[in-house]
């Protein structure tokens, strides 16, 4: 079998620096436990790797002790979250992505502007809950047609600004897009897409990956965005893909008939597990 790898593939910038940020904070703090509100990351094998280093992860920032220190992910929180901080006196280390912040900041100016703001994203996604709480009754968070439907009952204005996670596909921005014009809204635009380069350049290259093999595999984690719109890419593609969290995971897809087999990984996922996959497929 011969095996393809994408290029780009694998850890984005945005990950790189959160990690950067930890390790340095972990190291100029021995002994002394450090906070993360939600996963600083959306990968178990990192997770587990910080947790071992002695990271705490939590859901709520009433969990963390009074005066602690806390990290925020790199998928960002919402000013509700920073206050909350600031009532128990936490020592905040901030690891959002710059990219995401970028969308924090367009979303609270054009609030202020008394702009109607779509945001195209997953609901529940820790960057969109961020992002939302910027200004709440201004936004509304758009993932299906039936989001349109339901913004253009609710609102009577003409024109809305189009914000979006910074991790979404392409494809399901465009539709959004269409679904936005079909119900009548005239759309505008922040001057740079929020979809990250990163995210841009991994589903291009999965794209022409998938003209050239049988199947795709997409190592990362099944809370993580990005490597599931990788996925969805390569199937959109035509071809045949699979995520799978970790090399132990390969043998839990059928590779019989496949004589070309694709790789990538998510923007979250260490290049070292694309390594062992690497090495686990030889085995084979």
């Amino acid at each position: 079998m011969e095996v393809l790898v994408a290029e780009p593939h694998g850890m984005c910038s945005g990950v790189a620096r959160a990690l950067e940020i930890a390790r340095q904070t972990l190291e100029q703090h021995p002994g002394q436990t450090l906070w993360c509100f939600h996963e600083l990351v959306h990968n178990e094998h990192i997770v587990a790797a910080l947790q071992a280093r002695g990271m705490r992860f939590v859901n709520a920032i009433a969990e963390i002790p009074e005066g602690a220190r806390v990290l925020f992910s790199a998928h960002g929180v919402s000013p509700e979250v920073r206050q909350a901080a600031a009532l128990r006196c936490l020592e905040i280390v901030d690891a959002t992505c710059p990219f995401v912040a970028k969308v924090h900041a367009e979303a609270r100016r054009y609030a202020q502007e008394g702009c109607q703001i779509a945001l195209i994203g997953h609901k529940g996604h820790d960057e969109v809950v961020g992002i939302l709480g910027e200004a709440p009754e201004q936004i509304a968070v758009i993932e299906t047609c039936d989001d349109v439907r339901a913004l253009r009952q609710k609102v009577a204005v003409s024109q809305v600004m189009v914000l979006s996670q910074t991790t979404i596909s392409e494809a399901m921005y465009e539709a959004r897009i269409a679904d936005l014009q079909a119900a009548g809204f005239e759309v505008q635009f922040p001057k740079v897409l929020d979809i990250c380069y990163a995210t841009r350049e991994r589903q291009q290259a999965v794209r022409a990956l998938a003209q050239q093999v049988d199947c795709v595999l997409v190592l990362g984690s099944r809370n993580s965005s990005n490597s599931k719109r990788l996925v969805e890419v390569a199937e959109r593609a035509g071809c045949r893909a699979a995520l799978i969290a970790s090399p132990e995971e390969l043998e839990t897809i059928d590779l019989l008939s496949v004589r070309r087999l694709g790789l990538t990984s998510g923007a979250s996922t260490p290049e070292s597990l694309l390594d062992r996959l690497r090495d686990s497929l030889n085995a084979r």
